[in-house]
Formats: structure tokens, sequence, C-alpha cells
């Protein structure tokens, strides 16, 4: 049974993490483009029901900016009542993977792809929230969102600029303030500073709308389900149950890396996320994946058990319940903030400057990712990242190596590696460079594979030698 101490380091955790969840799930809603109390409603289930489970302990679970482009994708084509039954599918998806334990599979997918993923949401989150900061009204796509990023000077409100300039600047230099200090979290102080003067000020800025966080939960009706008949709400039901769960278990190997308790059972993680994803499609609320940020705070501040973050999701049902009208305060711009710091996060430059010394062919996988994430949709980009990695992979595995080597006035040719058809070309080319009027032995005792396209060629290749047909050989 967990002691006194265990509780007592749960308990403050469990606030920390409340604290550093807080703007961020109203900031993720926004920008998703649903109301604002969606996403403190999905806070509330990541932690009162996800939180029970046993997949991974330490974990945080919650809205994620990694699926704003999505959702928002989704709320704009099916409309905002359709959210519910998208998610609700998506969490049964997870749940049976989880039951089919499919959830190692996810570790084999492209670290490349995966940083492309983030990169691409990234940027995408990056080109909206700039137009919010200036309280602009945003292009529809993201391309034309990144071409009118020159004219935001002319037309951005510049009190709404300063404060989410600020709320990034208080970001950037909390991280610099004494441990005793940052047990607060930056986020929440940069977007506090941005409202007290919001306020104090009394600035004409666009502020959060809430109506109450009961009120806002709207479970879909059976009519609601024929969107599932759509290709198009089908392919976001599965983007929506593999980028969750690429991210939660993703996140759930570097938490594992933070600190020295029980290991992720990922099968168990998966079935968690399921139900979680479930209950939020039936109140109506966003998808919900595992958070580093959040997942980070909460090792950070020293909790022990699951309970934290069970806990955790009760102070957001507390503050969003007994205290709305505190979130009618928050400027749209400090969110805004909030939002383009975590994108900034998302952006690799390290990753992509430390692949590019070492593996250029992962660091083209990555920019090709995000670029496509860009000009295309999540979806189809993250395909098109997965479809390029697989063909690297592809390529690499084929790779054929020929050594001549003379034996006893006898040449001999030692195919190496692993012939395939990608790999014909090359292998024919340098055997029909080899020296016509003397004997040649093939050796192709060093081919780890060597396939049927392959081995017709090297026959057909051994007859045309009809020369010296007598004397050569495959061995």
């Amino acid at each position: 049974m967990p002691g006194a101490g265990t509780f007592r380091d749960d308990f403050g955790a469990s606030v920390v993490v409340a604290l550093v969840a807080l703007p961020l799930c109203v900031g993720v809603a926004v920008a998703s483009g649903v109301p604002a109390e969606l996403g403190i409603v999905t806070g509330v289930v990541g932690g009162l029901v996800t939180g029970w489970f046993r997949g991974s302990s330490l974990q945080v679970s919650g809205p994620a900016a990694g699926l704003t482009v999505l959702v928002y994708e989704a709320v704009q084509a099916y409309g905002l009542p359709a959210l519910g039954v998208l998610v609700l599918a998506a969490g049964v998806m997870q749940l049976g993977m989880g039951m089919l334990r499919l959830g190692r599979w996810f570790r084999a997918i492209s670290v490349a792809v995966v940083q492309g993923m983030l990169a691409g949401i990234g940027l995408v989150l990056i080109s909206g929230q700039l137009y919010a900061l200036g309280g602009v009204e945003a292009p529809g796509q993201t391309l034309a969102k990144l071409s009118g990023v020159h004219e935001l000077g002319a037309q951005a409100d510049l009190a709404a600029v300063l404060l989410g300039a600020g709320t990034i600047a208080v970001m950037a230099a909390w991280r610099r303030v004494p441990d005793r200090l940052r047990i607060v979290p930056g986020a929440l102080v940069g977007v506090a500073a941005a409202t007290a003067a919001a306020v104090l000020l009394r600035l004409p800025v666009e502020k959060v709308r809430v109506t109450g966080v009961l009120e806002s939960v709207s479970p879909p009706g059976w009519g609601g389900f024929g969107v599932l008949v759509s290709v198009g709400a089908a392919g976001t039901v599965v983007a929506l149950a593999l980028i969750a769960s690429a991210e939660t278990l993703f996140s759930a190997a570097a938490v594992d890396r933070m600190h020295d308790g029980p290991r992720t059972e990922y099968d168990k993680e998966l079935i968690a996320q399921g139900v979680g994803n479930s209950v939020c499609g039936l109140l109506g609320a966003l998808p919900m994946t595992a958070v580093i940020v959040r997942s980070a705070a909460n090792v950070e501040a020293g909790a022990r058990t699951r309970a934290a973050r069970v806990m955790h999701g009760g102070w957001l049902l507390i503050f969003a319940v007994a205290f709305p009208h505190l979130l009618e305060s928050v400027p749209l711009a400090a969110l805004a903030g909030v939002l383009l710091h975590a994108g900034w996060k998302l952006l690799p430059a390290r990753a992509v400057a430390s692949l590019w010394r070492t593996h250029r062919g992962e660091a083209v996988v990555l920019v090709v990712t995000a670029s496509a994430i860009v000009v295309t949709n999540l979806f189809e980009g993250v395909l098109i990242g997965l479809g390029l990695a697989i063909a690297k992979a592809a390529w690499e595995t084929s790779h054929v190596h020929i050594e001549e080597v003379w034996e006893d006035d006898e040449l001999c040719v030692r195919v190496l590696g692993n012939a395939s058809f990608l790999r014909l070309p090359k292998l024919l080319d340098a055997l029909d460079a080899l020296p016509h009027g003397q004997p040649v032995r093939l050796d192709l005792s060093g081919l780890r594979h060597l396939d049927h396209a392959c081995l017709t060629a090297l026959e057909g290749w051994e007859r045309t030698r009809t020369p010296l047909a007598g004397r050569e050989g495959v061995i």
C-alpha cells in the first residue's frame, strides 16, 4: 500500500500537472476550432478515466497539439456534431489494436517519419497561430497562410501581438528562474501575466468564450454515425487512431527513460487510450493522446504512482466547474503564444542537422514528410512519409557488392549482399564489363538473398559467355 509520503508526492505532482494542462487544454481546443470547454473535458477524462489504467503509471493524457490539425480539418469538413462520432470510432479502433496486442508494432515506425510528422504539425500549427496572435482571420489552407504571413504586419492588432509575444517571452525566460519557482509552469505564468495585463489595461482584445463545461457535453446522436460511410471520414478515424497511438507510445518510451519505476506495458496503454477516446467521443469532446509535456512535468514534480494523473483530472474538473468566469478573461492571443511556443518545440532542427551528418536518407524522409503535411494534409503527408521510408529501406537492403579476385590465373567474381531486381541493372553492367577471352568463376556464396529475377539473369549471362562456356561456372 502506498504510504503517506507517496501520497504527498502524488498530490503535489497532480497540482503541478493540472496547472500545466489547463492552458494547454484550452489552447488546443481553440486551435482545433472547437469550444474551449471541450479541451478541458478531454483533460478531465484523460485523468479520471485513462489515469486509472496500468499501462504507463506516470504518463499523462489529454488533448494534444499534435492532433489539432487533423481535428480542425475534420470539424471543417463534417461539422462539430460529427466530432464525437469520429473520436468514438477512433477509440474503438485503439481498443481493438490493444486487444490484438499490436501496441509493440508501433515501435517499428520509422523515427524519421514520426519526427517529420511532428515537424509538419509544428509548421501547420505555427502558420495558423501567427494569425491568431495578431487577431486576424486566417486563410483556409496552410500554404495560403504561409504565403500571407508577410501581410500580417499591416493587419495585426498591436495589443494582441504584444500580449502573445509577452506570453512567449515569459515562457522562455521562466526556464532561467530558480528551481523553487519553476514548480509553477511557465505556460501558466505567461498566460496569467497576459490576462492580468489585458484586464488592468482594459485592452480591447478577443477573449476565450466559455459557456460551462457541463453544458458543453454533447453526446452524438444515432443519426450522426452515418458520417462513417464517407471514405474521407473513415480515413480521418484511421488517422486519429494511428497518430494518437503512435504519439502515445513514443511518449511512453521517452517517459520510461525519465524514471526508474515500472516500464510501460504497450498493449495495456493502447487499451487505456482506446477507453479514454471512446469516453471522449461519447461526450462529444476532443481526442486524447499521451502528452510528453504533461508527462515530463509529472515525473519532474515527483509523482510516484498513477494517483497523480488521476488527481490532476479532478483538479481540472474542479477549476472548470467552480471558476469558469476566470477563463473568460484569458486573451486568445496569449493562448496563441502558448501554442506557437509548443509548435516551435516540435520543429526538430537539431535532429535534421544530426541526421544529415550521419544518415542523409533519414533526413530526406523527415523533410519530405513535413513538407507533404504542409502541402496536403496530415493523413496524406504521413502516408507519403511512410511510403518513402519503406522505399528507402527496400533500396538499402538490396545493396549488392561485386569483387574481382585473381585465383590461380582464374578471375573469381564474388557477389556479396542482397541481389534483388532493384539492383539487377548494376549487377548486369558489372558482369558485362568483365574481360572476354579468359576464364571467369562466379561466386555467389556471399549472397544473403537472391531473387528469381537475378537468378534468371545470371543464368542467361552465363549462357552468353559461349566462348568460355565450358570453363566458367557459378558456385
